[in-house]
């Protein structure tokens, strides 16, 4: 199965992202084409409906005449109260708790990882192996945690990079 992660986001460093349904700026276009250049042909794209990630995947789609469909289950970490706040500006203590624990511990209004985890290990389920996820690194590190059995401490310290074909296989854990 293969994943790509959206293309940079137009953000300004340090906010805090996740539900932010935020475009790609002149970088994430530059990313979108890039991508169109090392993507191999797809059949069938699933997709976050986030802006950052539909302009991929319809970019992907329209090269290769591919299904596409969206999918909710696809957006990132809901960080709540936090959404559009620069992190510096977020209480330490509670950024630190969070930090500790973000497995079973939600940012205020927010989700846990434990429940981005649940709704794509439900999308994965519905989707065939010859579809293509474009979503955000939170789904991409809990498709890998399925897949392939790796931690979450494992996946975190991976980065995911921006607008990339990732495959995941039992060797890559």
């Amino acid at each position: 199965m293969m994943f790509l992660r959206h293309p940079r986001p137009e953000v300004p460093a340090g906010t805090c992202y996740g539900r932010m349904d935020i475009g790609v700026g002149p970088e994430g276009e530059a990313d979108i084409e890039r991508a169109l250049g090392e993507t191999p042909t797809l059949k069938r794209i699933v997709a976050s409906p986030a802006l950052r990630c539909r302009g991929l995947a319809e970019a992907l789609a329209a090269r290769d005449g591919a299904e596409m469909t969206f999918d909710p289950r696809l957006w990132e970490l809901n960080f709540g109260d936090w959404e559009g706040v620069r992190w510096d500006d977020i209480r330490r203590g509670d950024s630190d708790r969070w930090a500790a624990d973000p497995w079973s511990i939600a940012p205020p209004a927010g989700e846990t990882f434990a429940a981005l985890h649940a709704r794509v290990a439900a999308v994965l389920t519905e989707v065939g192996l010859g579809t293509t996820l474009v979503c955000h690194a939170g789904p991409i590190r809990a498709a890998r945690m399925i897949l392939t059995g790796a931690s979450y401490d494992a996946v975190l310290a991976e980065a995911v990079p921006y607008a990339t074909a990732i495959r995941f296989t039992r060797e890559s854990v």
